[in-house]
């Protein structure tokens, strides 16, 4: 059978195959296509009203800037936190990265929120360069200790909001939209 024209009749499926091996392989393919699904809206963040019988109260837990500088979420009552664990490598922290970064962006010059992404990649560099690489302006931190099991069980990517008390309001495993109006309402009422 001549080659050209079982190329032809099969192009459908050769396209196909090739975008999966992609997807497999590639962990940039594979982000890009879960922004996608994150961007539709439909994986929507939400901070419940009575968190008191579904979420542990407190588990402070110790961390430090990319200068080396250290403290705990202890030292942060009396503002709401808002957490991020991911790592580099990771495709659905890295699909959820720009919703982050919005919402960063939407709050930074205000001084009643803390934001800590804590990266989890085990070289250090790799965050930086990814961060460098795609604009974000996000604050790297780095947990200093053991992060209790309430916070973060290894989930990657884990969310976790800390209201004003310490109390833990919100914990969201996998990724999501943080940047919806209907999140950032919840979290203005953190405030």
């Amino acid at each position: 059978m001549n080659l050209k024209k079982e190329l032809k009749r099969r192009w459908v499926s050769i396209l196909f195959y090739t975008a999966i091996i992609v997807l497999i392989f590639s962990p940039t393919a594979k982000s890009w296509v879960l922004e996608q699904v994150v961007s539709t809206g439909l994986l929507k963040a939400k901070i419940k009203e009575d968190t008191s019988k579904n979420l542990p109260q407190a588990a402070p837990f110790s961390f430090t800037d990319a200068e080396g500088k250290s403290a705990s979420t202890a030292d942060l009552k009396g503002k709401v936190v808002f957490i991020n664990f991911w790592a580099s490598w990771c495709p659905p922290c890295r699909a959820e990265m720009p919703s982050l970064e919005n919402l960063y962006q939407k709050f930074k010059e205000d001084e009643r929120i803390v934001f800590l992404f804590m990266n989890e990649d085990n070289d250090r560099s790799k965050a930086i360069q990814y961060l460098q690489n795609n604009h974000f302006t996000i604050p790297l931190f780095y947990s200093s200790g053991d992060v209790p099991n309430e916070i973060f069980s290894g989930t990657l990517p884990t969310t976790v909001v800390l209201d004003k008390e310490g109390k833990i309001v919100l914990r969201h495993q996998g990724m999501a939209s943080y940047n919806s109006d209907d999140f950032i309402r919840q979290l203005n009422g953190l405030l």
